[in-house]
């Protein structure tokens, strides 16, 4: 998610205090949901924001481990830009303790993982067209 700031333009970012984590929203898709209602869903959720879906960027595949029962699992992310309509970070979830507006640069190098980070440089040289 972008929006412009007095200072140029800002990425929101979610983070967690243990472990340290800095990333963008995303989530599971609910059943009969598209992948653009599973985002939309998410960032409202994640950041207690109200977004519209300016563009797709692209989609991230990566495998992890599920802590519950240590099964390997496949995932597939689908991102979008998206520019903020309403709502306040203030409102967001429980699943990340801070969610922040930070001017892109400090965003990409706060970031956790550098596929993300990537997205933001790319979703940020998509916006300035």
């Amino acid at each position: 998610m972008l929006r412009g700031g007095d200072n140029g333009n800002e990425v929101v970012l979610c983070g967690r205090s243990e472990p340290v984590l800095w990333g963008l929203p995303k989530g599971t898709p609910d059943p009969g949901e598209t992948q653009e209602q599973t985002a939309l869903r998410e960032v409202r959720e994640e950041t207690g924001l109200e977004v519209e879906i300016v563009r797709p960027l692209e989609s991230i595949q990566y495998w992890f481990v599920r802590p519950s029962d240590r099964a390997r699992c496949h995932k597939t992310v689908h991102y979008y830009l998206m520019s903020p309509t309403g709502g306040d970070t203030s409102h967001h979830d429980h699943e990340f303790d801070f969610v922040e507006w930070f001017p892109v640069q400090e965003a990409i190098k706060a970031m956790t993982h550098r596929n993300e980070a990537r997205l933001v440089e790319k979703g940020t040289a998509l916006a300035s067209r």
